[in-house]
């Protein structure tokens, strides 16, 4: 499965060697969502691995981006303990422009002449 998910870059962290075949680098995106008359902002972690943690090296706290990612889950046992891990794997980044306000003007369908042009209609 592959999603989008557009914000803000709030967070880069460093390459963590987490063994020596094995290298992962986070980050964390705000996001905010208009759900009816309310904003909701929310702060989500992504990783990247191996050859793709290099992808944050062009990008800044700060910069709005958008992210391409896969969703990751695995389970772990440890003593008769079972859990559950989740991991959002990104696998693309770029820069996103920022949202600026809503195109008001119609979308020119063929449908309606353009305001100044002069119609025959009786009304």
């Amino acid at each position: 499965m592959n999603f989008e998910l557009s914000g803000k870059l709030i967070e880069i962290y460093e390459v963590q060697e987490i063994t020596e075949r094995f290298r992962k680098r986070e980050f964390v995106l705000e996001v905010e969502e208009l759900r009816g008359a309310m904003n909701f902002t929310e702060q989500i972690k992504f990783q990247t691995i191996q050859d793709r943690t290099a992808l944050l090296d062009s990008f800044n706290v700060g910069d709005l981006v958008k992210v391409s990612f896969g969703i990751k889950g695995r389970r772990w046992e440890k003593e008769g303990r079972v859990n559950y891990f989740n991991n959002l794997e990104a696998w693309r980044l770029e820069a996103a422009a920022a949202a600026g306000p809503p195109d008001l003007q119609a979308p020119d369908d063929g449908l309606m002449p353009p305001p100044d042009e002069q119609d025959d209609l009786p009304f």
